[in-house]
């Protein structure tokens, strides 16, 4: 009977948009397996988000007050929660390096993963292109070497971390792990200090938008502040749903990577809430809300914490760091399982004797290089990464339940707790936040819907022609195929 069953899986033919990739095509794109185990991937997914902590976030406090970017901080929390638990659900699953692009080829098909993978590569591109951006703000305002914020500071960014990828992924994860561990020391630190001086009253001393529905001291831009406030309740999160790109290179997947997305998912929460709280409590909320370096300015009114501004000064460079290292790594890591599949073109996943993919480092990087260079313009490509990350949200949760209802008895070493329940609230919330992403900066938005326009083109006038079927996620969306033949048999 089991002969039967194999012979009859061979026999099921292989999806039509798909090519052989050739002799030797997957050994010329292998990654260093078993480099991370379950705190390297924690580490990785604090490290995508701790320079939110430091900086951004406190926008929302233009946008809806204190109440407004509490209640919109708390239903982004709850979003990252179900979404991070869906995804553990799918990378215990399909523990390979296309992460959310993965997931969604199983359950959405070519042009599902497709578009969450193009989505997810917007994130990770823009991302490290603000930051570093961010970067170089730092150095110029800590006079650092006597440089200032410009192109010199952005490329020293990518040389040099991009080189410390290409050495190795294990000796990348360890140093963003000790970077990481820093910033989230910082953030204590300061915690401890602002709250010496918190003061209630200091939360809600933004002046009242009087004809705004709903206007109050709690929410002085009325209700809809609540809802433009959902992108930078954001900023304490995002990016931890990157952990599963780290799959391929874990030891144990199916059991570390649930386990790091959770972890890390309970540490984010902890400092948003003291962040949020030491920061505007300590110098209110009015003072901050526009300030490019808020934890800085909520120790102001405080001259005996002198020393302590400089200590944060440094360590928001510090999470910075930590952050741009981390997310060129995902970056990297969802080009190279996208190009590996057909997706992109295939030479992107090609990797060196470290088995470190090159040119899926080099080419982002320049990139985000010569984006920096050529706008300086922060805040506008976060707001763009912002998009593109709320579409990879709203479809990653749908591939959670399209698994769910239509592959019940896929065998599950790890169970989203709540089930399709929960991944609904993450699919509701994230079309919310994509919605929200106009009310905020309309423009960026428009650009990321152009961004991702020209990518479908490509994929529906070529790539989805010449896709790998030897790729793993092509080989698992195969299986399935096979597997749901012999149940109509």
């Amino acid at each position: 009977m089991a002969d039967d069953t194999e012979a009859r899986l061979a026999a099921v033919p292989e999806p039509t948009t798909s090519t052989e990739g050739g002799d030797g095509y997957l050994e010329r794109r292998t990654l260093r397996r078993g480099s991370a185990g379950w705190l390297l991937l924690t580490g990785l997914g604090v490290a995508y988000v701790v320079s939110g902590d430091f900086s951004g976030w406190n926008g929302g406090l233009a946008q809806g007050g204190f109440g407004g970017l509490a209640i919109a901080t708390a239903l982004m929390g709850a979003m990252y929660a179900c979404l991070v638990f869906s995804l553990a659900e799918l990378s215990a699953i399909l523990p390979t390096a296309g992460g959310g692009y993965g997931f969604a080829r199983r359950a959405l098909g070519t042009w599902g993963g497709f578009l969450t993978g193009a989505a997810i590569l917007i994130e990770y591109i823009l991302a490290p292109a603000a930051i570093s951006i961010f970067i170089g703000a730092y150095v110029e305002s800590l006079h650092l070497f006597g440089l200032t914020s410009g192109w010199p500071v952005y490329l020293a960014c990518f040389v040099i971390f991009i080189g410390i990828h290409l050495w190795g992924v294990g000796e990348a994860l360890s140093f963003s792990l000790v970077v990481t561990a820093i910033a989230v020391f910082a953030l204590i630190v300061f915690a401890v200090g602002a709250f010496t001086e918190f003061d209630p009253a200091n939360l809600n001393d933004i002046a009242v938008d009087t004809t705004a529905a709903g206007a109050s001291s709690w929410l002085p831009m009325g209700f809809l502040g609540i809802w433009a406030a959902f992108p930078f309740g954001m900023w304490f999160f995002l990016g931890v749903e990157g952990v599963p790109l780290a799959a391929e290179e874990a030891k144990d997947p199916v059991r570390s990577v649930p386990r790091a997305l959770s972890i890390s998912m309970g540490v984010l929460v902890l400092l948003a809430l003291i962040t949020f709280l030491a920061s505007t409590g300590a110098h209110g909320a009015d003072a901050i809300k526009a300030a490019d370096n808020p934890l800085v300015v909520a120790l102001d009114g405080n001259s005996g914490l002198s020393w302590l501004k400089t200590f944060v000064n440094y360590a928001g460079l510090t999470g910075l760091v930590a952050s741009f290292f981390s997310l060129i790594y995902a970056g990297s890591r969802q080009l190279f399982a996208l190009s590996r599949a057909g997706y992109l073109p295939r030479f992107l996943s090609l990797t060196s004797k470290r088995k470190a993919p090159y040119l899926g480092l080099l080419i982002p990087g320049a990139i985000g290089f010569a984006l920096a260079a050529a706008t300086g313009n922060g805040p506008r490509m976060l707001n763009i990464a912002v998009f593109g990350a709320t579409i990879s949200y709203a479809l990653m949760a749908l591939s959670h339940i399209v698994l769910r209802k239509r592959e019940p008895g896929l065998e599950r070493p790890y169970r989203t707790p709540g089930g399709i329940a929960t991944s609904s609230v993450a699919f509701v919330l994230a079309l919310s936040a994509l919605v929200a992403t106009f009310l905020v900066d309309k423009d960026a938005a428009f650009i990321a819907l152009g961004v991702y326009a020209v990518a479908l083109a490509y994929f529906a006038f070529y790539s989805r022609h010449h896709l790998v079927a030897s790729a793993p996620e092509e080989e698992f969306a195969a299986l399935a195929q096979a597997e749901a033949e012999l149940t109509r048999d």
